[in-house]
């Protein structure tokens, strides 16, 4: 019954039913014998694991995966034969229908998805946010930025979908770093200032990336058990959190090996600190119960690992099959060992801390 009257308290507070239907409607769903996560405490009892806080909720059936093919086949299709501004009517009218009337989770996330490739596309027409001979940090980069967060925040305002917001969370920070990008460019007096200084290139991206990953533990920490949409999020803002703290801390501690800012064809040149980088981050995404944040890092790892194997002087297949064994081998354990390996880290931290983290 708590779990229950959580819901429509929260139900109440997003103003999808009033509060004297949320009364009404408690004493009504209990007599008519449902129940929403009654039996977590009883599992609990028993000594099982607590269940897991991280489901994803934007898939709840193969119906939402069809529609979503469709959705994908047809936003293809007309994008390949009509204008460029014939794709947003489409987007707001599948919106109204799947989004905003049948509450369509997955087709949402499409959806937005499109809606962002959209906007990509329109802003770089008029304003090209980079070019080849450049040496400078332009305007250009800055007015393509800012875009964004007015349209995926309009998109939120109209359908709610998490996503939009996370989306549009991101590319504020990003037009936050264009704008202190410029200004630190300004104040120097000269325009090709982070090629001869790219250290504060890397300082100020860690530090944006350090303000994605705190606004996704603000929503996280504000919702421990996951049970309201800020959860939901908190998860997309942690998809993106993870390869920024990534790419950023790696850029800044490897700049004196030779490599360039953000090359990440190079990443393999930067093997010790990608490893450490990503352990950090697994450590992280331990601590705040975020497998999508460890998730994130894999994939550098594996071209690290790649890197250390091809070093040895082994033949192409070895190193291949060798990368996907060690990568395959420490997802299986920190996916098998998840529960107990975060029990152990809860332990060790202070218990004023651990309160209000997930539970573990």
């Amino acid at each position: 019954m708590t779990e229950l009257r959580s819901i429509l308290d929260e139900a109440v507070r997003q103003e999808l039913i009033s509060p004297e239907a949320g009364r009404r409607l408690l004493p009504f769903l209990t007599e008519r014998g449902v129940v929403v996560a009654e039996a977590r405490p009883a599992m609990a009892a028993e000594g099982q694991a607590w269940s897991d806080t991280e489901t994803p909720r934007f898939v709840r059936g193969f119906h939402d995966v069809l529609i979503t093919i469709g959705v994908v086949v047809a936003l293809g299709g007309l994008w390949g034969l009509a204008a460029l501004y014939a794709v947003l009517p489409a987007i707001i009218v599948l919106s109204e229908i799947l989004v905003r009337r049948q509450r369509l989770a997955l087709p949402a996330v499409s959806l937005t998805i499109a809606l962002f490739c959209w906007t990509c596309l329109l802003m770089s027409h008029f304003f090209p946010p980079w070019t080849p001979t450049s040496q400078s940090f332009g305007a250009e980069a800055t007015q393509f930025v800012a875009g964004f967060p007015i349209i995926l925040g309009a998109y939120y305002a109209c359908y709610r979908v998490p996503l939009s917001l996370a989306l549009c969370i991101i590319s504020v920070l990003a037009f936050v770093l264009t704008l202190l990008l410029r200004l630190v460019q300004w104040a120097s007096g000269n325009p090709a200032f982070f090629l001869d200084h790219p250290v504060v290139l890397a300082l100020v991206a860690l530090i944006c990336a350090l303000g994605l990953l705190g606004t996704a533990l603000y929503f996280d920490l504000g919702d421990r058990l996951r049970r309201t949409t800020r959860s939901d999020i908190a998860f997309w803002l942690h998809l993106g959190a993870a390869p920024a703290l990534l790419y950023s801390t790696v850029s800044l501690l490897s700049l004196g090996e030779g490599v360039r800012i953000f090359d990440v064809g190079n990443m393999s040149a930067r093997t010790p600190v990608v490893v450490a980088t990503v352990a950090a981050l697994m450590l992280i995404g331990l601590i705040i119960d975020r497998r999508a944040f460890v998730t994130s890092g894999l994939l550098s790892l594996g071209v690290a690992i790649f890197d250390v194997v091809r070093k040895g002087n082994a033949t192409v297949d070895t190193y291949i099959f060798t990368t996907l064994i060690v990568v395959g081998a420490i997802v299986l354990i920190i996916g098998t060992g998840w529960m107990p390996l975060r029990r152990l880290v809860l332990r060790a931290l202070p218990p004023a801390i651990a309160k209000r983290l997930p539970p573990g």
